[in-house]
């Protein structure tokens, strides 16, 4: 998918207005990639396809009227999915980063662009976060197992969440299945054929 493509595709499923959001968000990430990591330097050319419609991708997985539902993202980063996320859809979204310098770049995003009543940064690791969140994400942070781990307690068998892990791992949800019980099933990436989402539901520990 080309840097137009992927506009495109954003355009035509959120709207105009929301991909000039999400443009000035870009434009902000751009910015700010010379002084810390937001993002590996070699996906800035493609951070539209790498990383805006990588994340918008999981807004259709969430389920029907995902707009009064809380979102928790874990580990969010240079604001990938949360912060796009919340530029896409009305529910309130929590962005759980431990990295000072990332929650407070997160922070200054939710002031310039307007988001102060919809979206909370906790600058935290996700054991020490709270919410009561009916949709969890994490892209490619940490394995499976810790993830529920730490996020167990944000969450109820209610709760969807949303697990961008590259190339799928049979054996670790194999492992998974040891310590919790939940349905699950796998999508596949539009951005990248050889990566997964995995989508998990009714989860609960054993």
């Amino acid at each position: 998918m080309t840097e137009d493509d992927a506009q495109s595709w954003t355009t035509e499923r959120f709207g105009a207005e929301a991909t000039g959001r999400l443009a000035a968000f870009v434009a902000m990430v751009v910015e700010e990639a010379p002084h810390q990591n937001l993002i590996a330097p070699s996906t800035i050319p493609t951070i539209w396809d790498r990383h805006v419609v990588d994340s918008l991708q999981l807004v259709a997985l969430a389920g029907a009227d995902t707009s009064a539902k809380r979102w928790l993202d874990i580990g969010t980063g240079g604001g990938f999915p949360g912060m796009v996320v919340a530029l896409v859809r009305e529910g309130r979204v929590d962005l759980v980063e431990p990295r000072r310098r990332r929650a407070d770049f997160l922070q200054l995003c939710v002031a310039r662009l307007g988001l102060g009543d919809q979206v909370r940064v906790h600058s935290s690791k996700v054991e020490n976060a709270t919410a009561d969140a009916s949709i969890i994400s994490a892209r490619a942070v940490a394995s499976l197992q810790n993830l529920l781990r730490g996020a167990a307690h944000c969450a109820t068998t209610q709760t969807r969440w949303l697990l961008p892990r590259g190339r799928f791992d049979g054996e670790e949800l194999a492992a998974l299945k040891q310590h919790w019980r939940f349905m699950f099933h796998v999508e596949q990436s539009v951005t990248n054929p050889e990566s997964s989402i995995v989508v998990l539901d009714r989860v609960s520990a054993r």
